[in-house]
């Protein structure tokens, strides 16, 4: 699923976990993964690294068909602008990306200057 995820898709958010430093990175990209349980840190079966999970609330249940619970998970792939600062999204960014900064519980991830252009964008934005 894409970064346009609705504050529908996240309502039984409690907290964000963040398994690195966000200090250093533009953007992450953001998915809705079905996952065994809601509060431990979920498999991750994607090339690259997880970078944060989301942890649910105690009235969050599991969709009846599969018995699986609907959690985002944010994540970087190796071609990312972290990896390789000069490659491919060295300028603009991938549809499912959003800055970290904006990310909070049952608030979906918002797309900003830094997220969509990179350190480029930051350095022409005055004060």
């Amino acid at each position: 699923m894409s970064s346009l995820l609705t504050e529908g898709d996240l309502i039984h958010e409690a907290h964000v976990v963040w398994l690195e430093d966000l200090d250093h990175l533009d953007y992450v990209r953001q998915a809705l993964d079905k996952t065994k349980r809601r509060n431990t840190r979920p498999p991750y079966e994607r090339d690259g690294r997880m970078v944060g999970y989301v942890q649910l609330d105690d009235r969050a249940e599991p969709d009846p068909d599969s018995g699986l619970y609907k959690r985002r998970v944010f994540f970087l792939l190796p071609h990312d602008r972290d990896s390789l600062p000069d490659g491919l999204y060295r300028e603009g960014a991938p549809g499912e990306a959003v800055d970290p900064r904006t990310i909070a519980p049952k608030k979906p991830g918002v797309k900003t200057p830094r997220s969509q252009s990179g350190p480029a964008a930051i350095a022409t934005v005055s004060p």
